[in-house]
Order: C-alpha cells, then structure tokens, then sequence
C-alpha cells in the first residue's frame, strides 16, 4: 500500500494539566467510559460495559504483569543512581527466561545521575526477600548503550524476587509525583500474571472482579495476550517525518488457545487496550510473513504491513498458517516481537472495537485511535474535555467502533 504523507500537526490538541488524572478513581469501574459508534455517541459508566457488548463478543486483554522496573542505588558518597530498567541483554533477551534467572543478567536501562557512576564501580544494596538479606550489586558495563550486570550472593533467589522487593512502580513521567504504596496494585490490572511490562496495559485498569461475572453472564467470551509493554509507549514523536520515529520492540507471547478463539470467532472482537491491537495485528502479519515464505521467526518490523501486495490473505489463512507451524513444531506458545507502527491509512484485520483511555497529543497512540474514528478524532477528544473526562493512564476510558 502507498504511505499517506501525515502531518504531525493535525494530531496535536492541547491537553490542560488538570485534565491529567494524577491519581486512580478509589473504585475502578466507575471511571467513565465514552462510547463511540458510528455517529452515535454516549456518556457511560465503565460497570456499564457489559450492557453495551453483544453477546457472541471475544474480548481480548494483555495479561504483562508491571514490573518495579526503577532500582535506586546510593554510592558511598551519598549520591542517588536511579536505575530503569528497558530491555534484557544477557543471558537470554526473553523476558519470562530473565525474570527467573537466578545468576547475573545484562539490561538495557535508562540511567539517572548516570555521570556520578564511575567506571569499574559497583553499586551495591541490601535487600530483604523471604526473609533472608540478599546482596545485590550493579555494574556499568557498557555506557554508551546503558548496559547494567546485575549480580547477587544468593543462587536460590530469582531476579524477579530482588525487582519485587527492592524496585520502585515505574509511574508515567507526565504524572511528575512520586509512587505510592497504593500505586503497587492500582497500577496494574487484575488479571496481570506474566511478569516483564515497564509500563501498564491502561485500558485494562478499570476492569474489576465483579464486571468480569457481569460479562461472563452475558456469554461474553475472553482470550488473553502477552506484550510486555516498553518504555518507547511515552516516547513522544519528534522526527519531521513520522516514518522515522524509532518505535521500540517489544516482545510478544500468545497461546495456541488464544489462536482457535481468534480462528472460531464469528462475531466481534474487541481488544482491551492498544496494546492488545498492536499485538492482534502483529499475529495476523506474522501469519502473512509464514504464508510469503518470508522466514518462521516472529518478529514484525515497523513498516512491515505497508508493503506492497496484490493480494493480502485472509484473517483465518494468516492464522491457520500460524497454527499449521505449531502443529509442526508441537509447541502450545509462540514468542515473538513487534514494532509495528500504525498509523491512518493502515487496515485493522483482527478487531471490530477498541477500549482505550484518553491519550497525549501527538503520540504514536494517538495516530492509532485516528485510524478507527478517522478526522473525528479531534471532534471525540473534545467532547470529552467539555465533559470533564480524565485523561491517559489514570484517566477515564472510551470504547471505540471501526
């Protein structure tokens, strides 16, 4: 397909401060949620959900648990190292395998005060996990790239038990406040269960137990992804040209349960969350990639669904060729990465809807949300703020139609 020539400035809006909800609701559910299908548009609650999803509805949800991915370290002079942690180095690059390494691992990592860590120098902490007092220590091994070896005293203790412990709830920078200890659960969804994500899937926030039997009643079926959302999320779009906005990878789990439910549905899929879709439509590229014979590794490349076809296959040919190499590999989960970049002119191939939170002007998110409701965009986040609706990861939600 031709790229359509996009001009940033059609993308901004002016966000007031205020209108950045700085802390959760005290109850999930009764964030509001925007309701927007053809030209009709309704002021909702989020318990009304339910009321308003057909009956033959696949809902799919990102279940990446939020890891406390800021580690501080103090060195003996007193100055604070603040520690984020992006991407895994060494010994593996998948996250669940680092997660639960039990000897050093290298990370990709932003660091702060960055030039008061000497070269050679080791950072080290005492932490308490289980009861037991654990060493861990952090060595600059690599400035240029960030790279960070951490390393502790203690081979029954997994990296992810010294990251729950000792790290900090990696906030948003644009709430600009410390974490609290509330942060710990409500920056995080209910159902999260695979640990990786430097950043919450938002959407997801305000589901609680009691809509998931509402929807569950209704017939309303679920399936689950994995993306472990990067801190790229945040980043800004700068380039002049939106093609060479640098968009991070990010690495993908799904079952082959997920893919029958995906395969068998007939009615509307719905994903919880941009990044739910990034992850939909990087499975059904995957799937043309198998059937192109353009190699079995699963990673999508930012343009990699712009290219110029005659012909692009169909939603189940993309996912039967996917199921097809499981079968032949005899594997239940494939992992994978993406960095697709979507963007109006792009065609969604997986989904009929969208639940999403309100999100910063001139961001990759907001290119994604104009390729569903096209130049009515601005017109939706208007009324929204003339509603007082909250806004980004806090922030009040939307269920959007195609």
């Amino acid at each position: 397909m031709e790229i359509p020539k996009i001009d940033l400035k059609d993308y901004e809006y002016t966000l007031p401060e205020e209108r950045i909800a700085k802390f959760p609701l005290e109850k999930r559910d009764s964030s509001k949620l925007l309701h927007v299908r053809n030209d009709r548009v309704e002021h909702l609650h989020f318990y009304n959900l339910p009321e308003v999803l057909a009956a033959d509805t696949l809902l799919v949800y990102n279940d990446t648990k939020v890891i406390p991915a800021r580690l501080i370290f103090q060195r003996e002079t007193g100055a604070r190292i603040e520690i984020f942690l992006l991407q895994p180095i060494a010994p593996t690059t998948v996250i669940p395998e680092i997660m639960l390494a039990k000897h050093p691992v290298t990370w990709e990592t932003m660091i702060g005060n960055a030039k008061k860590w000497k070269d050679g120098e080791l950072l080290k902490g005492q932490i308490w996990v289980n009861g037991k007092e654990i060493l861990l220590s952090a060595e600059l091994v690599d400035r240029e790239n960030k790279a960070v070896r951490f390393s502790w005293n203690d081979s029954e203790v997994a990296f992810v038990d010294l990251v729950e412990a000792s790290g900090e709830v990696p906030l948003p920078p644009y709430l600009n406040r410390k974490p609290t200890e509330s942060d710990k659960s409500r920056y995080q969804t209910v159902y999260s269960k695979k640990e990786g994500a430097v950043a919450a899937p938002t959407a997801g926030l305000h589901f609680t137990d009691e809509i998931f039997e509402k929807l569950r009643k209704k017939g309303i079926q679920e399936a689950q992804v994995t993306l472990h959302v990067s801190a790229g999320t945040f980043q800004p779009i700068k380039a002049e040209n939106i093609l060479e906005h640098p968009m991070h990878s990010e690495q993908i789990q799904i079952t082959r349960e997920t893919i029958e439910k995906l395969l068998a549905q007939k009615g509307n899929t719905v994903a919880v969350g941009t990044t739910s879709v990034r992850t939909l439509e990087s499975l059904f590229w995957y799937g043309v990639k198998l059937l192109e014979g353009k190699g079995e590794e699963f990673r999508i490349e930012k343009l990699f669904a712009y290219e110029n076809r005659k012909n692009v296959p169909s939603k189940s040919d993309s996912l039967q060729a996917i199921l097809d190499l499981m079968d032949r590999d005899r594997v239940d989960t494939i992992l994978g990465s993406t960095e697709i970049f979507i963007f109006p002119g792009y065609r969604y191939r997986m989904i009929q809807g969208l639940i999403t939170n309100f999100h910063q002007p001139g961001s990759t998110l907001i290119l994604l949300i104009a390729t569903i409701l096209g130049e009515k965009w601005r017109e939706i986040y208007q009324e929204a703020l003339e509603n007082d609706y909250r806004f980004l990861s806090y922030g009040d939600s939307s269920l959007l139609w195609i």
